[in-house]
């Protein structure tokens, strides 16, 4: 039987993001798979992380572990943590800059080494992997989670398109491997490589969903019918196309009944035209909501308890709401572009991002009834839902298969 590698595992986002009360999906994919590592592979793992300095340091192997329950805490809901962890990774940090960086004894008694990176976050810093590589003598595996600011530049800031160039670039030049989410990512990267890498090897690993824990007593779901639409507030989440449509029924209701929008997620960018419209716009006061501090079991609660999940994003690497959602049995409503086809199946209801009326249609339709006649039911089981624990163990596989 052939030796399992040695792995150094990289939690530089994670370690950006503490004290963070919501994960983004790159964060939940890092903190999977350092979760899964820790529970059955933790004899052959390291920690490391880049250094505001730019070298890549293993990090004090129990202060990591530590941390990294810590941050799950926080994303369970005792926010009272998040000062405690966002200190905690910065002596961690800074005790590893400090500390003599050796090949940790445990590796010397394996085969092979590997550097498994799997966010973006450094990889516009080729040499800062190249010297942990060469230091280590260590393969460099990586997941690639899109490359859209390459393909729709205009949903980017910016710079972004050229540093994501960078960033493929990197990928390019010095992965082993690469682990991608979606058949729809693979053919999107195998595109660009096509020139200059064209037998990189590329596995599709989809992403596995959460286990439900129950909200606190405290928390309710509203009492009102409402649908909910998850995600960061930018562009190509397609946000304005939901606002205008709940503009448009509260002014047309009459004495009808008009559902509410939750919407969960942080702000993030080019978004100054969906905030003023929350804020601003009189129909859309008391009927549409922002929420972008509820902990995982709360945000949980609130899907299942609404006439569904609205997700109209012009375009994405995978789409991790709509599969919580469908293994939650809630109703789904997404937008008719092939990798939501490749997670949901036939589970869903697929409306393109642009028909405004389609999308109306199909609110208006999961409204009629009682919401356990909207559930998709037996569809599930066409829909790529796995627990995170298989899909870690398959990327991980890959690296042996390297």
């Amino acid at each position: 039987m052939q030796q399992p590698s040695y792995i150094y595992f990289d939690i530089s986002r994670l370690i950006a993001r503490a004290g963070h009360f919501v994960p983004t999906g790159i964060d939940r994919v890092e903190f999977e798979y350092a979760d899964y590592l820790l529970r059955h592979a933790a004899q052959r793992l390291a920690f490391v992380a880049i250094t505001p300095l730019g070298t890549i340091v293993t990090l004090p192997f129990a202060e990591a572990e530590r941390f990294i329950r810590q941050m799950e805490k926080v994303w369970q809901g005792d926010h009272s943590l998040c000062r405690d962890v966002r200190w905690a990774a910065r002596r961690m940090v800074h005790k590893a800059m400090l500390a003599r960086q050796a090949t940790p004894d445990a590796a010397r008694m394996y085969r092979k080494s590997v550097y498994l990176l799997m966010s973006h976050h450094h990889l516009t810093r080729p040499g800062s992997i190249r010297r942990f590589m060469s230091r280590h003598g260590a393969e460099f595996v990586v997941m690639v989670h899109d490359l859209i600011p390459i393909e729709y530049p205009e949903y980017a800031r910016p710079r972004e398109p050229a540093r994501h160039e960078a960033r493929m670039n990197t990928v390019l030049e010095l992965a082993r491997g690469v682990i991608v989410p979606s058949q729809a990512v693979a053919d999107s990267l195998l595109r660009y490589a096509a020139s200059r890498r064209p037998d990189l090897p590329v596995r599709v690993v989809l992403h596995g969903v959460v286990k439900a824990t129950p909200a606190s007593e405290a928390f309710g779901v509203p009492d009102h019918p409402y649908f909910v639409c998850l995600g960061t507030i930018e562009p190509r989440k397609n946000h304005l196309l939901l606002l205008n449509l709940w503009r448009d029924m509260v002014e047309k209701a009459g004495t009808g009944v008009v559902p509410h929008l939750v919407l969960v997620g942080r702000r993030g960018w080019e978004n100054e035209n969906v905030l003023d419209m929350v804020e601003r716009c009189p129909a859309l006061q008391g009927t549409v909501r922002e929420c972008n501090s509820l902990s995982d079991p709360e945000v949980m609660a609130l899907l299942r308890g609404s006439r569904g999940l609205l997700f109209p994003s012009f375009t994405e690497g995978y789409g991790l709401p709509l599969a919580e959602a469908l293994k939650f049995d809630v109703a789904c409503v997404c937008s008719d572009i092939p990798v939501f086809h490749e997670v949901a199946g036939d589970a869903a209801t697929f409306v393109d991002p642009l028909d405004g009326v389609g999308w109306r249609r199909a609110i208006e339709a999961l409204m009629e009834g009682d919401v356990a006649s909207h559930r998709p039911g037996a569809r599930v089981a066409s829909a790529a839902l796995f627990t995170w624990s298989a899909q870690v163990a398959e990327g991980l596989a890959f690296l042996e298969e390297l």
